[in-house]
């Protein structure tokens, strides 16, 4: 049995929790009520929340611990983006065009965390639609500077240890950059894995769910459950692993303390007993920023068509400039040849990913920038998710400032759970070097 008497509720991960509530070593109430106080110390700075009934996260967790029934997340709580469908909570996709929007049921993610056994505290703060015009939500380790968007109080929550998990998505850098920015762990999937049903969509060739969490066995045990099986546990890698860094055509725009940082972790896992090699990805990638662009904002302008013909003036400014102008003016021709540029990179990356075990990469250029600014330098991101592999994002450095850095792991589609494993190996060398 795990020993708690030194470590508050709320700062416990989802596997301690599990464990914990399992050994009867304390109960789904009590670690509902820790949270909860944990949130009314931190949210008045934080305020990742935008919805929030104490009374209903305590009747969940009380009808958990008088029930029978012990699923993989038993009383762990969490916490999902508010374009995630939820029919007890409205859903409002941060804009207020949808104020007080209820829908008839939940989204398929929640539907099967619930059925694990899960806490739902609440509805996390996203920017408008998903999109980059900012939510309230304030960085929890820094409030003059950004959390990071679009997933910005997931990533806020988890951070401030208001909640172990909670749910974001990543159409760009959704789930990376806040994972970053606040200091947690950050996972996107291997794009079509888990179920997008009840989600708003944003553009659905780039869309995925993503987690946010305190450990990478919380992801891996997180993403069984959204895939519906039975968890695994996280197994353990050799030394031996084929590590290529990936600088990109973008590394003279990381800031320099990150790039030492990154270069340091290269020669520590080299020490340790990993090969490390520099990789240069084709000319090819540099135009996956123009792609993006273009499928994103075709994509969005369509998801939103209702929006833009009724409520246009009610959009903020700043989208309206932007992605939903882009996506009105690009033609079909357009939008597929940069589709069709897309999959082509994809084929151009298979063989470097078959040379190696996992990519390292930058997650961020730095530091969370000040401001409220949720989607800062997006091209750190964007042609990981345009590749639909798996990544995930650690909390491995910090900055000039003290703050959070992480670095992006990333490998073949549908070997996820092997990404996992070398994280942790990484992880472990980095963190206890």
């Amino acid at each position: 049995m795990m020993n708690l008497r030194n470590a508050p509720l709320h700062s416990l991960t989802a596997t301690q929790i599990v464990a914990a509530v399992s050994a009867g070593e304390t109960t789904c109430e009590a670690v509902a009520r820790a949270c909860l106080e944990r949130i009314a110390e931190r949210e008045p700075k934080v305020q990742a929340w935008e919805y929030l009934n104490p009374d209903y996260v305590i009747k969940q967790a009380q009808t958990l611990d008088s029930g029978s029934k012990r699923g993989p997340l038993i009383g762990v709580p969490y916490g999902v983006k508010d374009i995630i469908d939820t029919a007890d909570m409205p859903t409002e996709y941060g804009t207020p065009i949808h104020k007080d929007h209820r829908p008839q049921r939940d989204a398929a993610c929640v539907a099967l965390s619930r059925k694990a056994g899960a806490v739902l505290m609440g509805k996390a703060v996203t920017s408008e639609f998903a999109n980059v015009h900012p939510g309230k939500t304030r960085n929890p380790h820094d409030a003059a500077r950004t959390p990071g968007g679009s997933s910005s109080g997931s990533g806020a929550a988890v951070g401030a240890e208001m909640v172990p998990l909670a749910l974001g998505t990543q159409t760009t850098g959704s789930t990376t950059r806040p994972a970053s920015f606040c200091g947690v762990v950050g996972y996107r999937p291997t794009w079509g894995d888990l179920r997008l049903n009840g989600v708003m969509e944003a553009s659905g060739t780039l869309d995925t769910l993503g987690i946010l969490a305190r450990s990478v066995d919380d992801v891996a045990l997180y993403r069984d459950v959204l895939l519906g099986i039975e968890p695994q546990p996280v197994v353990d890698v050799d030394t031996r692993l084929r590590i290529g860094f990936c600088r990109t055509h973008n590394w003279s725009k990381v800031e320099p303390t990150t790039q030492k940082l990154l270069e340091d972790a290269a020669a520590r896992l080299t020490r340790a007993g990993a090969t490390v090699e520099d990789v240069t990805l084709p000319h090819d990638f540099e135009a996956l920023e123009d792609a993006h662009r273009w499928i994103s904002g075709f994509e969005m302008a369509r998801n939103l068509t209702w929006e833009i013909e009724n409520h246009w003036n009610e959009i903020s400014e700043q989208f309206r400039n932007g992605r939903l102008t882009d996506g009105l003016a690009c033609t079909y021709e357009q939008y597929v040849a940069m589709r069709h540029h897309m999959h082509h990179c994809r084929k151009l990356l298979l063989p470097i990913l078959d040379r190696y075990d996992v990519l390292l990469a930058a997650a961020a250029p730095g530091e969370a920038p000040v401001g409220w600014h949720p989607v800062p330098h997006p091209w750190v991101y964007m042609i990981w998710t345009t590749m639909h592999v798996p990544s995930i994002t650690l909390p491995l450095f910090k900055g000039p400032n003290g703050l959070p850095v992480g670095a992006q792991l990333l490998t073949r589609h549908y070997d996820d759970r092997r990404l996992f494993a070398m994280a942790r190996w990484v992880d472990r060398q980095l963190m206890n070097a």
